[in-house]
């Protein structure tokens, strides 16, 4: 050993780990979201220090090097896991997963999508031999290069001051931050965790809370002025309200749920309006339909699914923020919130009361219900939570009854699926069906894809690349879907007596394997300009069709809407009781005032829109007005929506309500 290795061998161990962990963040970083050089990587390579620091201290116990070297070695390869494991989840999926998305769904993933998932290692190869450089190369090099001493006193101590006093300034220099100390506390989100601090830190705040939970948090001392009612304007309809006493309801209840109870309370609730009950004593078939964009609507390749979205109410400026993917989404349509436990929000639905799915609302008026799935009957544990959503007929996929209709392929036919299910509740009026879709999905291949193979010659001449071909192809599978369920209603004679409503679960996420901003040449190429945002990238369109609507004069909806205010949208339009303040979405054609948010705490109404990742709000156009504090004001209704979306379902707060 050199004079050289003898003489600072203590120094080089030491720097071993926080070099390790600063390699992984910054290669993570930019093989997922890119944008290394912002103010966050300031705090991402100070709490690497921090960690590093504690791998150190773990790595150098022991006063024989041999044990000290294996140790070092199974903590780097150790570390690089999750790296690795969120790489690929970001390549396939287009965000990051939280611990309890992918402990909750790495079975079903695996066994689902494994020719996927194989093809995705075989192309991700160069990134993944760069994550394991650090181990490779301490095994080679580090028994000569970095000798695995054991650590005396004084530098346990400088080590261990180290890494408590990059720990403290990282957490200092974020809490003075009016942009990222939000990110990090109150308006805290995997993503955002992860993207501006770093995957160690984000896993870190998420274990954090998984175990101790989030304290609710309602700003509700000085009520925001969009939320106030308009001065001196008559009400003509009276409001979506129930009588609650919530004074009875605080009575031996939790800190939580009297926390909720005051915020509910300090709602104005929404006003009843011309279109209340339009859809009273109708049938209703919900449709969550894979990866559709509104992109796939076009009068000549798509004329229903045209006709639906332009015969019907038309929404012109909507959304379907993507978080969670596929069960964060469907989670969004069906009960109106954001998924703020990401991927076991749905799967927490198992247990609790889910008064206002439109599933319990129409059952409690004595319709015939029943939810369906045409891939496999336990993915995301829909066996256990579908069963919940109060369809009297329960819920069927392929498993449990779907494969006496549909073939099996991947992706499954929708075409098969309404087929084969129509016939169940055609003649069970009035009737309430939820299906959930999987003909959209990717990857969008001739060879790997059935609907895309099945449907190409309709596309095969567009000018488009393959890729988005494939995209559009499998997706005509709806289209087809759409054409017979039509088809079949308007021959029965009860077109007018049934709304169609659907909704995306997320974007294409599958048409790209790069996920970043600005990175995504299908999705870009589809939509027709750069994707840079998650606005646009979460654009789409809500499709709200009965044949009664065709007789009237257009109905056109351009505000600012998205997935959370379909459900008190429809609440409204069949004229159930519900209590609009219990939901965080707007009956669209209420009083409420437009807003749409995601879980990055990005929001947009009628007058502009606020990132909160650059702490801007940019205005609508140059004309509009913004009144004096309503930046500040909107995000307080944000925040208090987001945290009664957290706090809400972590509560059973409808059972508390309902009994």
């Amino acid at each position: 050993m050199s004079k050289k290795i003898k003489k600072f061998g203590h120094l080089y161990f030491m720097l071993l780990f926080p070099v390790a962990v600063i390699y992984y963040e910054l290669l993570f970083r930019i093989a997922t979201v890119g944008g290394v050089f912002k103010l966050s990587t300031v705090y991402m390579l100070l709490f690497s220090i921090a960690y590093g620091g504690i791998g150190y201290l773990l790595s150098s116990l022991s006063k024989n090097r041999k044990t000290n070297r294996i140790v070092s070695a199974c903590l780097i390869g150790a570390t690089s896991i999750p790296y690795i494991v969120e790489y690929l989840i970001y390549r396939f999926f287009k965000t990051f997963y939280d611990i309890g998305m992918v402990t909750g769904t790495a079975g079903d993933a695996a066994t689902t999508y494994t020719a996927e998932i194989f093809q995705l290692i075989l192309t991700s190869i160069p990134v993944l031999i760069l994550f394991f450089v650090p181990l490779a190369f301490y095994l080679i090099f580090g028994s000569k290069l970095i000798p695995a001493y054991r650590s005396n006193a004084v530098v346990r101590i400088i080590s261990g001051l180290t890494t408590v006093l990059t720990y403290v300034l990282a957490s200092l220099l974020i809490m003075v931050s009016s942009i990222y100390a939000p990110m990090y506390k109150a308006e805290y989100n995997f993503r955002s965790a992860v993207e501006n601090f770093g995957l160690i830190s984000g896993l870190r705040l998420d274990a954090k809370y998984l175990i101790l939970g989030r304290e609710s948090s309602f700003d509700i001392d000085n009520p925001p002025t969009p939320d106030d009612p308009p001065v001196d304007t008559p009400v003509e309809y009276g409001y979506n309200k129930l009588e609650l006493d919530f004074e009875a309801l605080n009575e031996g209840a939790s800190s939580k749920i009297k926390k909720l109870n005051a915020y509910v309370s300090s709602l104005t609730p929404s006003k009843k309006n011309e279109y209340t009950g339009l859809f009273k004593g109708k049938n209703l078939i919900m449709i969550s339909a894979e990866a559709f964009t509104a992109e796939v609507i076009d009068p000549t390749l798509t004329p229903t699914l045209y006709r639906l979205a332009n015969k019907g109410i038309q929404f012109t400026d909507y959304y379907q923020p993507s978080s969670a993917g596929t069960t964060g989404g469907e989670y969004q349509n069906v009960f109106g919130m954001l998924p703020m436990a990401g991927g076991s929000s749905f799967k927490n639905t198992a247990k609790t009361l889910n008064y206002y799915t439109m599933g319990s609302q129409l059952d409690r008026l004595g319709y015939f219900g029943k939810a369906y799935h045409n891939n496999s009957y336990t993915y995301y544990d829909r066996n256990k939570t579908h069963k919940n959503l109060g369809y009297s007929e329960g819920f069927m996929g392929m498993g449990n009854g779907m494969e006496q209709y549909v073939s099996r392929a991947w992706p499954q036919s929708d075409l098969e699926m309404f087929k084969g299910t129509l016939t169940e509740y055609i003649d069970k009026q009035p009737f309430n069906i939820y299906y959930m879709s999987v003909s959209g999905h990717s990857a969008y291949t001739r060879t790997g894809n059935s609907m895309t193979s099945k449907n190409w010659d309709k596309v095969k001449d567009l000018p488009y690349s393959d890729t988005v071909k494939g995209y559009l192809a499998a997706n005509l599978e709806l289209e087809n879907a759409l054409t017979h369920m039509v088809s079949e209603l308007e021959l029965k004679g009860i077109a007018d007596d049934t709304v169609i409503v659907i909704s995306t679960d997320h974007f294409p996420y599958g048409l790209d394997d790069g996920g970043t901003f600005g990175n995504m040449p299908y999705l870009s190429e589809l939509y027709g300009y750069n994707v840079n945002d998650y606005f646009k990238r979460d654009h789409n369109r809500l499709i709200l069709w009965s044949g009664c609507l065709e007789k009237m004069e257009p109905i056109v909806v351009d505000s600012p809407t998205f997935s959370l205010d379909i459900l008190p949208t429809l609440s409204n339009l069949f004229g159930t009781e519900f209590d609009s303040r219990l939901m965080p979405g707007r009956d669209v054609f209420s009083d409420a005032p437009a807003l749409v948010y995601n879980t990055n705490y990005d929001w947009k109404t009628d007058l502009g829109t606020y990132y909160s990742s650059k702490g801007k709000f940019v205005p609508v156009n140059d004309t509009v007005t913004i009144p004096e504090g309503y930046v500040e004001s909107m995000k307080t209704v944000v925040r208090n929506k987001i945290n009664y979306c957290s706090q809400a379902p972590a509560s059973d707060y409808y059972r508390h309500i309902f009994g």
